[in-house]
């Protein structure tokens, strides 16, 4: 695997723009077969979306490298990750952050996740089961959200959430294509929407539907 992860590194997040070295020392530290389920462990360092149960996927390394990339998550900030998955981003931003709340529909990776966090000795994260697709008040406001799943649009209530000159990284599906986002919170009544890249993610379905008969 170590191999693997070097021609991860220098195969994909070079190429791909991604020449921070604190961003890069990242993903050659951590394990990222220890956040792959078993089935996938061999394609751990792959250029590829892992397909998770409950139509969830694991982040292929591009785009979570794009992600911190254009965060820069500083070591003051507390960070909302909106879909947890195996964990393996989350790792990534408490790495950068100064804590990470991380919220989940579905708790079928937590007790796995709760194991790799300790072997790193990461004690930044909070691990909540809930659904956020619409903001998740609880830790309000954050400096940073991250959304891992797609959306058709932005609820308002994750721009509230955000400090000024706080920033969220969301993928909108804009119909034939789905579109990177990056939104900056400039006052407290302005926001600046920047369009990255374009990309594919799953949708929040299921919570989304369910989160409609929530009031």
């Amino acid at each position: 695997m170590v191999n693997a992860k070097i021609n991860m590194i220098k195969q994909q997040l070079r190429p791909s723009g991604i020449l921070d070295s604190s961003i890069l020392s990242l993903f050659e530290q951590i394990s990222r077969e220890a956040f792959t389920p078993e089935p996938f462990k061999a394609i751990a360092y792959a250029d590829y979306m892992i397909p998770l149960s409950k139509d969830q996927v694991m982040l292929s390394p591009i785009l979570e490298a794009k992600i911190l990339d254009v965060l820069q998550i500083q070591p003051n900030e507390k960070v909302l990750e909106v879909g947890t998955g195996t964990g393996y981003l989350t790792t990534l931003l408490a790495k950068k952050a100064q804590h990470v709340y991380s919220v989940d529909y579905h708790d079928q990776y937590t007790k796995q996740i709760h194991e790799n966090l300790s072997e790193l000795n990461i004690t930044n994260v909070t691990l909540q089961l809930g659904n956020a697709t619409h903001g998740w008040e609880k830790q309000q406001p954050y400096n940073v959200i991250v959304i891992t799943g797609s959306l058709d649009f932005l609820p308002q209530q994750f721009k509230q959430q955000l400090t000024v000159g706080g920033r969220i990284f969301v993928v909108i599906n804009n119909g034939p294509a789905m579109q990177a986002h990056l939104i900056t919170r400039t006052s407290q009544q302005s926001w600046e929407d920047q369009i990255l890249f374009e990309t594919s993610l799953p949708p929040f379905a299921e919570a989304l539907k369910k989160s409609k008969f929530v009031f």
